[in-house]
């Protein structure tokens, strides 16, 4: 069953006859940032509406106008291309999608190719765990997913509905698919929270303590505590204070203390090293010619192609599709390019 998490805006599909790259755009495909790490986003639909989400996904989403599916065996071949560019060995595949990688209907078999890559190691995938079931975990451990990086930002079953801001969301079911993940797949299993002071502070050391009891963190920490971070187009809830990072590792100091855990993570914890990157194709303010092709991922934007890259435009609604375009680069830091029409 393919869930998309959205019952209003329209879904692009990108396959290699699209014309779509699946560099640049921070919405799908691939990104890499110069380390033995490969994010891998095959879709960008969500099922919730977190209330603090940095990506404003979901059904209640105020910026999207159209979501991303990327074709399987395109995502692959990309994929593979890109493990020999950075040496072929030692590298780690994140599923780590601007919604919840399980609305991708191909997950298990993107899991089991990715395993079947020379040189892939590790592959590891974050999600809110809502369309997780015993059957799937299973399908997932035998495809070869080494590490899932669990979203469960309160134990208490409403105040975690609250985050989700959906009535789809049972934290006490998510509880029993990490419990099974734990207990009974051979996918370790971490648990990364986010804390939105003062609203969850008080779920954050049940959430360690429940990680630590059910047997989170087997081969990598059991932990990842993410600070809430206010970004562009994602949502602001109302009454959360603004945590420096060193009140944030200050409290993770004390925590760790506590519950003799490690919290304040490093590379290290996750063997990151660095590794050859994609070459740059542009520069900062440089103009270049480019066609657009799609609608972009938030309202006002269109995608553009230009050296078999994407360019996110904004600004842009007004510019019809396949329409040739001079634009002014914004961004150009790993490979995610954004511009302007000029």
């Amino acid at each position: 069953m393919q869930h998309t998490g959205n019952t209003v805006r329209p879904i692009i599909r990108i396959d290699e006859n699209s014309g779509i790259p699946l560099y640049g755009c921070i919405a799908f495909g691939l990104i890499d940032r110069g380390t033995n790490i490969i994010q891998v986003r095959p879709s960008s639909s969500c099922l919730l509406s977190c209330i603090f989400c940095s990506t404003d996904a979901g059904p209640k989403s105020r910026w999207r106008q159209v979501e991303y599916i990327v074709d399987l065996d395109y995502l692959i071949s990309e994929i593979r291309n890109l493990v020999k560019y950075k040496g072929g060995k030692n590298i780690e595949a994140h599923i780590d999608t601007v919604g919840d990688p399980l609305t991708y209907p191909h997950i298990v078999e993107l899991v089991q190719k990715l395993s079947e890559i020379k040189g892939i190691k590790v592959i590891s995938m974050q999600t809110h765990g809502i369309l997780l079931t015993e059957h799937l975990i299973d399908e997932l451990s035998d495809s070869g997913l080494s590490r899932l990086n669990l979203s469960i930002d309160a134990l208490d079953a409403s105040l975690a509905k609250k985050l989700a801001d959906s009535r789809l969301y049972n934290v006490n079911y998510v509880k029993e698919m990490a419990e099974y993940v734990a207990a009974s797949s051979n996918i370790d299993l971490l648990i990364a929270p986010v804390w939105l002071s003062p609203i969850n502070d008080s779920e954050m050391p049940k959430i360690i303590s429940y990680a630590l009891a059910i047997g989170a963190g087997k081969r990598w920490p059991p932990l990842g505590i993410q600070k809430y971070e206010v970004h562009k187009y994602g949502r602001k809830p109302k009454g959360v204070k603004r945590l420096t990072w060193y009140h944030f590792y200050r409290k993770l100091k004390l925590w760790e203390e506590k519950f003799k855990v490690k919290l304040k993570l490093s590379p290290e914890d996750f063997n990151i090293i660095k590794l050859p990157k994609l070459p740059i194709m542009f520069k900062r303010f440089e103009k270049v010619k480019a066609r657009t092709i799609a609608p972009g991922w938030l309202k006002g934007q269109k995608l553009a192609i230009a050296k078999s890259r994407v360019i996110t435009l904004v600004n842009a609604g007004e510019i019809p599709l396949e329409h040739k375009v001079t634009v002014r680069l914004l961004r150009v830091k790993d490979n995610i390019y954004i511009g302007e029409a000029v």
